[in-house]
């Protein structure tokens, strides 16, 4: 039985973790792109991305050790709708 709480264990830190790397590099990128380029993909801004997204990956690293929190599950979906939406626009713009 305590094996089976020690996966259970390893597999939440394992997701709290994988959720903090992607709202983690989802801010970087957010960071990288110059502010007119949010302007050309007709993105949100740049401050109001890093602002939702630098929120989001504060309050996961308060919160942790609370991997469901309904805090973290936003900020991840947050995370996710950059990545597949504004992430890509801004790359076809920034391509050389």
């Amino acid at each position: 039985m305590s094996m089976l709480f020690g996966l259970q264990s390893f597999l939440l830190l394992a997701l709290t973790l994988a959720l903090l790397a992607l709202q983690a590099w989802a801010f970087i990128d957010a960071l990288s792109h110059r502010r007119e380029a949010y302007v050309a993909a007709d993105k949100q801004s740049k401050n109001l991305w890093l602002i939702i997204l630098g929120v989001a990956l504060a309050a996961h690293i308060v919160l942790l050790s609370a991997p469901f929190h309904i805090v973290n599950l936003l900020g991840a979906v947050v995370a996710i709708v950059y990545l597949v939406d504004a992430r890509p626009a801004l790359r076809s713009l920034t391509r050389r």
